[in-house]
């Protein structure tokens, strides 16, 4: 089936989700979609072209396919490979250094005016931590809005979230050594990042197609700030082996240096995505074919000794569960990357299979740490830590379940890629809901302890 065949099923089997249209009516307006794809082609369109110009047409049949057009038009533009020309109209082109400069400059102050007033390293003030999120992840997102030309009331929409964020944070009264406010500051950045996605999607959440390029720009920033931060650290060690020699303190040198890079980092990283995607794009495959069957072998074989092993659950002690915690959250990330690099077109095939083999094992271990920390719960009690792990564990079962589920539908032909897709795009709301009410509920549940 070539790509234009496998758009035309898509379309379909998109269309059929209506509760008025039968088999019947589907025929038919395949039959008129492929007529108008005839009727195109005669005016010298190449058969891609056709498909997008008949879909956006079909548009106008009823509601449900015009959400199809919709959700597919910026997916169909990208497979026609168009110029750069062609794009659009309402964002600014990412631009040059100059013109990310300012917000990462913003970020890079931000950072170090709050180091200096903390005291930072010599003391380590708590309300330092929990703000680190706030002190750079605003300047991000006004790097999107500017460069998706939001209007006013959208700029205050996509402000509101960090200025409730930074309200309550600060003003929740934690108490010395306290847990919860360790809590809030892991799990403030994650729900932040979700805030970020407003402007990166021009405000418009709703989209499945625009939450999943959210989802491959996380990967591909993720990609370039690892790849910045090592270069930075070969410069740091360089300059710390030239400085050593007439005396002048790396150490304090280190500390104007990592806070301010590290910030500026962020927004910096963003950019790259934006202005050299057709180079993390052609990266993403090949990271996914590497990384997701070494992780499926990972998985499946400790998946396999765990439960032969009798009585796993009391093997999983507390630094353990850690582990496994950011294990789980490594998969879905790879998962939900490997789900945006993937061409929506191609039938299901190897790496699928090995993908599916990872989620499922990845599932059972999910289980056994949930049964441990369950048993936990039930012998110890709830802390702070426990609760969110516990939480936490809950959020990846159901993911995970569920992207097992679809995958195995698809494999099977029972079910369009698309209900992969957006089983994962419905679902990350649930992440961001997760986070924050960490971030909000656990400290007062907690006594702020």
């Amino acid at each position: 089936m070539d790509r234009v065949e496998a758009q035309i099923a898509e379309w379909r089997a998109h269309v059929a989700k209506a509760p008025a249209v039968d088999e019947r009516d589907l025929d038919e307006l395949e039959a008129h979609l492929r007529d108008q794809i005839a009727e195109l082609d005669g005016a010298h369109l190449s058969r891609d072209e056709a498909l997008l110009v008949a879909v956006k047409r079909m548009g106008h049949v009823d509601g449900i396919a015009r959400e199809f057009a919709r959700e597919y038009s910026g997916r169909l533009w990208k497979q026609l490979v168009l110029g750069d020309g062609v794009g659009d109209a309402s964002r600014r082109p990412p631009g040059g250094l100059v013109e990310v400069l300012v917000p990462a400059a913003g970020a890079a102050v931000a950072a170090q005016v709050a180091r200096l007033a903390a005291g930072f390293p010599a003391e380590e003030p708590g309300w330092l931590l929990r703000n680190a999120g706030l002190l750079v992840l605003p300047f991000l997102a006004c790097y999107f809005a500017w460069t998706r030309r939001l209007d006013p009331r959208r700029w205050l929409l996509a402000a509101a979230p960090f200025a409730v964020a930074a309200f309550v944070v600060n003003l929740y009264p934690y108490r010395a050594d306290s847990a919860t406010e360790v809590l809030v500051a892991l799990h403030l950045p994650v729900a932040l990042w979700f805030a970020v996605a407003y402007p990166y999607m021009d405000g418009t959440l709703r989209s499945h197609e625009r939450r999943m390029d959210f989802v491959r720009f996380t990967g591909e920033w993720v990609i370039y700030y690892v790849l910045i931060a090592l270069g930075g650290g070969v410069l740091l060690a360089l300059t710390g082996a030239v400085l050593d020699p007439i005396g002048i303190d790396f150490d304090l040198v280190a500390e104007w240096v990592l806070p301010s890079g590290a910030a500026a980092a962020v927004v910096v990283a963003a950019w790259l995505v934006e202005s050299k995607q057709h180079v993390v794009e052609n990266m993403a495959p090949v990271l996914t074919v590497l990384f997701t069957p070494l992780f499926a072998v990972m998985l499946t074989v400790a998946a396999i000794t765990y439960a032969v092993a009798g009585g796993a659950a009391a093997a999983f002690d507390r630094e353990l569960l850690g582990v496994f915690d950011a294990l789980m959250v490594v998969v879905l990330g790879l998962v939900l990357y490997a789900l945006s690099a993937r061409d929506p077109a191609r039938p299901a095939g190897r790496a699928d299979r090995v993908q599916l083999l990872a989620v499922a094992s990845a599932l059972l271990l999910d289980a056994m740490v949930l049964g441990a920390m369950v048993a936990r719960v039930g012998e110890l009690g709830f802390t702070p830590n426990r609760l969110a792990a516990l939480g936490l564990n809950l959020v990846l079962l159901v993911n995970l379940a569920g992207a097992a589920w679809f995958a195995a539908r698809f494999q099977l032909g029972r079910a369009p890629f698309l209900a992969v897709e957006r089983w994962q795009t419905r679902y990350l709301p649930v992440f961001a809901a997760w986070a924050a009410a960490v971030v909000v509920t656990l400290p007062p549940l907690f006594a702020f302890g």
